[in-house]
């Protein structure tokens, strides 16, 4: 938890709770369930737009060019364009992008340790 002091000492670009903070629009970025699931997917391989594609199960393809552009973006993930014909263009996490992956598979471990937790609250909650 951070605690007030260190919050004082945070640069304003780096304050979540300031609207318009870069920290925030990162976060905003990445925490998105396509972008969380194409960091998944690459893990440590390098892959090409339609095996990232198969690997994420229901993106569409805007979606996911989308996605792979803000990470991009981001320098969360590299894009390389090989010289072929037609061109063969694959994608790999960072340096930044495989430490954020340490936290995304963190998630998606508490996701499956409490799945059936979650189940059991919507059906109670659902009546």
């Amino acid at each position: 938890m951070v605690t007030t002091q260190q919050r004082q000492d945070l640069p304003e670009d780096a304050d979540l709770r300031r609207a318009d903070s870069l920290a925030r629009e990162i976060f905003s970025d990445v925490a998105n369930k396509w972008a969380l699931l194409i960091i998944e997917a690459l893990g440590e391989r390098t892959l090409r737009f339609s095996e990232v594609r198969d690997e994420v199960a229901g993106v569409s393809h805007k979606m996911l060019t989308q996605n792979l552009r803000m990470l991009e973006r981001n320098g969360l993930v590299d894009r390389t364009v090989h010289p072929t014909v037609p061109p063969r263009v694959e994608y790999t996490l960072t340096e930044p992008g495989r430490a954020l992956r340490a936290t995304v598979d963190a998630l998606c471990d508490w996701t499956q340790r409490h799945l059936g937790h979650i189940e059991d609250a919507r059906r109670r909650f659902e009546g």
